[in-house]
């Protein structure tokens, strides 16, 4: 799918940035395993601790306190953060609980939200695992529905 999407942004001259949580850099790692994506990938970040989240990005507090790291509005303010940080035609992020331990009734395990943001347009994605997947094959999983989220979201951009 990366090489999919890396043909897009190239041929439309694009740039993508990520901005990672749960997934723990894997989204970047698989975009930049394309040769050639320094021609489209401008900045990736993983903020996994939510000081860097509202450092770095610009999530609020009151976010972070009232929804908390995994919903959608972080999910939305990391991406909207990262694009003011950096001026990518596209912003990813991602936030979610990958387990095996954490996560409530509310917020299980294998739950992720993910946001793409561009200067026109929007989207949160939630995204919903089996708890009972292993760690390393969770945080594949929700990098490879992020990758699907991004082509089907350039196809309609």
């Amino acid at each position: 799918m990366e090489k999919k999407i890396a043909k897009i942004l190239t041929e439309r001259g694009l740039t993508i940035s990520t901005a990672e949580s749960c997934t723990g850099g894997l989204l970047s790692s698989k975009l930049t395993d394309v040769s050639g994506s320094s021609a489209f990938v401008t900045l990736n970040v993983v903020t996994y601790a939510n000081e860097a989240k509202h450092k770095i990005l610009g999530v609020s507090l009151e976010t972070l306190n009232t929804k908390g790291a995994v919903s959608e509005e972080c999910a939305l303010e990391m991406a909207e953060g990262l694009y003011k940080l950096t001026g990518s035609d596209i912003c990813v992020s991602t936030t979610g609980i990958a387990g095996p331990t954490g996560g409530s009734e509310e917020k299980p395990v294998g739950l992720m939200y993910s946001a793409i943001y561009t200067k026109d347009k929007h989207q949160v994605y939630k995204i919903l695992l089996s708890p009972n997947i292993d760690r390393v094959i969770m945080k594949e999983k929700f990098a490879e529905a992020v990758l699907n989220n991004i082509y089907t979201f350039l196809a309609f951009v």
